[in-house]
């Protein structure tokens, strides 16, 4: 090493590439063995700095995380560097048949499992509409009821007897309105009568006031029959639909999950004779963070998982407008999508849904068949213009099913070695052929050595 004194060039730095003889690689490209020499120097006196200031007194957290970034870096700038260094070499090589796949964006949303649960949406004590005693209960707890089925009995005969009643005082009244209009005709008549013999001598002002009193008269009487009339017509109409309540029935389907009442008791208005559960329609609810509910507007989907493993859509339906003191969390409705499953869902059962944790994002992503890794470190071969691997360091972040989000070191659009790249030397020329034909010929190539 004549850059550097005290250096000894006859042992090459472990950081640098071999070949098959146990040569440095950086020996055989002029001007290599500096550049490896020098890069596993680097790695040499800050790689392993670490350890040596972690011991340190008062270097704290804070400066172990700036130690251990500065670290990484420096331990890829070298790993980099050494395998740069054989790119002479490796250019000299016939191209290496490879597939690539282009660093594209992708749509990222984080979700977090949250435990929620079914409920119904309709479920509740179905109350008498009117009171009586009970004569029949015709439901027992776990029945299947459609709307409309009658639940309970009341003593209809009495019921009955009431409506009879109320039927003839509508039927009194509509004969004192019959009889008041005809008084008021005869009165009318009377007064056209006098009204007449206004002329005449036989003309009395004495009679032709009382006439035009007792006209006035027989019309307001008309009025307080036709009024007494309509109120016995509202008492007969609440006498039908109390007849008609009765039958307490079902308001829609649904199963008994129990009864409140029996037979030879008396029910008030009001007072719940059975209790129904519409088990036929289902939404799920979920206590959610309030620091999520940014990402649950109206109409997002979200997927859940049942008990029985299987995975299903849901839409947000609601978010509800309280939130709790002791949470801190408020309570959203979901309309799960679910096609069918080999149970029933049941209310109260638990189901995890996956809540996003922010609204989704586009991040560059690549496949993670491009992935190496080396020494702690991620990898990519990119293939630039020239058709050449260049080796890439990268940062990872999320998965995203069969790909990764890349931080950096890569950028969209550029093309990353998918197959073949374990045998790639940076700076080595390639053809680009088929990833599926590869993969085909690997997986036959594989079975052809078991």
């Amino acid at each position: 090493g004549a850059d550097c004194p005290g250096a000894r060039a006859s042992r090459p730095h472990p950081a640098a590439p071999r070949n098959a003889a146990g040569e440095g690689a950086a020996a055989r490209a002029p001007g290599g063995r500096t550049r490896a020499w020098r890069a596993g120097l680097l790695y040499e006196r800050f790689g392993g700095g670490e350890a040596r200031f972690r011991g340190r007194a008062g270097f704290g957290l804070a400066g172990a995380n700036a130690m251990r970034r500065w670290t990484r870096a420096a331990g890829a700038a070298a790993l980099t560097a050494a395998l740069t260094a054989a790119s002479g070499a490796a250019a000299q090589q016939p191209p290496s048949l490879v597939a690539v796949d282009e660093v594209r964006h992708e749509p990222l949303a984080q979700t977090q499992p949250v435990l929620g649960r079914f409920v119904a949406r309709q479920g509740g004590d179905v109350a008498a509409r009117t009171a009586g005693a009970v004569t029949e209960m015709r439901v027992e707890v776990g029945d299947r009821v459609a709307a409309g089925d009658v639940l309970a009995v009341l003593d209809l005969d009495l019921l009955r007897l009431r409506r009879d009643l109320a039927a003839a005082s509508e039927r009194e009244t509509a004969a004192q309105v019959e009889s008041a209009a005809a008084q008021l005709a005869k009165r009318s008549q009377a007064l056209e009568r006098l009204d007449g013999i206004r002329e005449s001598a036989a003309f009395s002002q004495a009679r032709y006031d009382d006439a035009v009193q007792d006209a006035a008269a027989a019309e307001a009487a008309l009025a307080a029959a036709r009024a007494w009339q309509a109120r016995a017509r509202a008492s007969l109409r609440i006498a039908q639909d109390e007849l008609a309540d009765g039958e307490v029935s079902a308001p829609y389907d649904g199963v008994v999950t129990m009864r409140h009442t029996e037979i030879g008791a008396y029910v008030g208005v009001g007072q719940p004779v059975a209790t129904l559960l519409n088990e036929s329609d289902l939404e799920i609810e979920v206590d959610v963070p309030y620091n999520r509910i940014s990402g649950l507007a109206p109409g997002t989907t979200v997927t859940v998982a049942l008990a029985d493993g299987t995975r299903h859509a849901a839409t947000v339906r609601a978010v509800g407008a309280e939130q709790s003191a002791t949470t801190h969390t408020r309570r959203v409705r979901f309309a799960p999508h679910v096609e069918s499953t080999a149970v029933a869902n049941a209310v109260g059962e638990s189901v995890s849904v996956d809540l996003p944790l922010g609204a989704p994002r586009q991040v560059a992503t690549v496949h993670k068949d491009a992935i190496l890794k080396r020494q702690g470190l991620s990898l990519v071969y990119a293939v630039n213009a020239e058709s050449a691997a260049e080796i890439r360091p990268v940062e990872l972040g999320e998965a995203i099913g069969e790909r990764f989000e890349v931080l950096q070191g890569v950028a969209v659009g550029e093309r990353v070695v998918v197959r073949g790249n374990e045998r790639l030397r940076p700076g080595q020329t390639v053809q680009i052929g088929d990833a599926a034909a590869m993969g085909a010929a690997a997986a036959d190539a594989g079975g052809e050595d078991s």
